[in-house]
């Protein structure tokens, strides 16, 4: 018998090594072991503790919760309250007895939610974060409620409000929805004049600018560790780059009164949005962003699209800036996810798992964690939409939505075999907890 030549020893090597090279190369489906990895996964995913990176909770009646108003009419198909996983929330926070939310059935439900806020007080919304195992939650509100444990409920305020200080009678006309939106900014930075021992809008511009960094300086100082925008309900997110000297013009023309035209008010917004988000990056103070569909019938999709922001979010002079686009650019989220390449821009996956329900919302969580996993965040949107269907209801939509689609997304990938079990438990921890944790430090949990 020949003594083998080195080529057959290369061949030889090579037919041992192809089962190896053919499990690690990653497969175009999954196979038919996904459902019962998707068993195996869930129950583990449902004992991390959450970190809510985005969400809105207070009672309907609280006029802090948003300090903006939602136009009647406007709820997407599975915030409504004829979506019957809403009665399945209500049936497991609340014992809710009936199957659907007739009118007299869901007097039950606001009477059993006014005894548990006067037995539980200032606790009740801390054991809903308790029954979801959500161990701590951003309220992005108007200003925080004394109901709400600053333990468990972090601060993020809003920040538009400094880029409307002129009289806005021309802005408010331009349809209905303005016409709510806009009074509530006027309210809002009323109230941070107050706040600041003001009487009035300071009289020169380098003032107005000193006057915004004190506000942001003493809204950290009480708690707050982000700020947030929602300005593409109130014009385009395309921002120009103006001089300082062209905004300090047209504020001192207008501060003491008269209505500036559509292209100076744009042009002062311009350079005030990007001062706040400077400012941001010297407070080392996030800003989150509003950046995907919003509500209402007149909000502009085009307008608000997330890519207008890429000159902003690449801009060298931000890179001190950490950015969260909130909503994940929805339903741009699958081009969205590519801003994450940037250092300092995280995604929030917040809204879409609403929106969309998990059979749907597990695709975009795949495309996300095959891209930038350590760049993904949860947020619940959770918002109080009236008194039968609350904070707490949507609370629990979020969550639940997120954590099936988890699952079903990693599952597909460990049966792909893009990753193992262990590596998708890894990235189930950075996007329910640790990937938003990390960008505030010892400012929560």
């Amino acid at each position: 018998m020949n003594p083998l030549t080195p080529k057959d020893w290369l061949c030889l090597l090579l037919l041992c090594a192809m089962p190896v090279l053919a499990h690690a190369q990653a497969r175009p489906l999954p196979g038919p072991d996904v459902q019962q990895l998707y068993q195996r996964l869930l129950p583990q995913i449902e004992k991390i503790p959450i970190f809510d990176h985005h969400a809105h909770p207070g009672f309907s009646d609280d006029p802090d919760v948003d300090a903006m108003a939602a136009p009647p009419g406007s709820a997407a198909l599975r915030t409504r309250d004829s979506n019957p996983e809403l009665v399945a929330a209500a049936k497991a926070l609340f014992g809710y007895p009936y199957n659907d939310f007739s009118a007299e059935h869901a007097k039950w439900l606001v009477q059993k939610k006014a005894e548990l806020k006067k037995a539980q007080g200032n606790a009740y919304f801390s054991n809903i974060l308790d029954k979801l195992n959500i161990e701590q939650s951003v309220a992005n509100r108007a200003m925080m409620a004394d109901y709400l444990d600053p333990k468990r409920f972090v601060w993020v305020f809003f920040a538009d409000a400094f880029m409307w200080p002129f009289d806005n009678q021309q802005q408010r006309s331009r349809n209905a929805d303005e016409e709510v939106y806009i009074p509530l900014q006027e309210k809002m930075l009323h109230r941070w004049v107050q706040q600041e021992g003001l009487s009035q809008l300071p009289p020169d511009f380098d003032s107005y600018l000193k006057f915004i960094s004190r506000t942001l300086e003493d809204n950290q100082k009480k708690g707050g560790i982000a700020m947030k925008f929602e300005v593409a309900y109130f014009r385009s997110t395309r921002f120009a780059d103006p001089p300082r000297e062209q905004a300090d013009k047209i504020y001192q023309h207008y501060a003491a009164g008269g209505v500036p035209s559509t292209d100076e008010y744009r042009t002062f917004q311009d350079y005030i949005f990007r001062y706040l988000i400077a400012e941001g990056g010297r407070l080392h103070l996030p800003v989150h962003i509003h950046s995907a569909v919003g509500i209402g019938d007149y909000f502009n999709l085009s307008e608000s699209n997330i890519m207008n922001l890429e000159n902003i979010l690449r801009d060298p002079r931000y890179s001190g800036t950490t950015f969260v686009m909130i909503h994940g650019g929805y339903p741009l989220e699958r081009e969205a996810i590519w801003l994450a390449a940037v250092k300092n821009v995280y995604m929030d996956s917040s809204l879409m798992e609403i929106i969309m329900y998990p059979s749907e919302f597990k695709h975009t969580l795949k495309q996300w964690l095959e891209t930038f996993p350590d760049k993904t965040t949860f947020g619940s949107d959770c918002f109080p939409y009236n008194d039968v269907l609350g904070a707490e209801e949507s609370y629990w939509l979020g969550v639940q939505s997120a954590r099936t689609a988890l699952a079903a997304a990693l599952a597909e990938m460990i049966s792909m075999g893009e990753l193992t079990e262990a590596g998708a438990l890894n990235l189930a921890h950075g996007y329910l907890h640790d990937n938003a944790v990390r960008i505030y430090g010892d400012k929560v949990h």
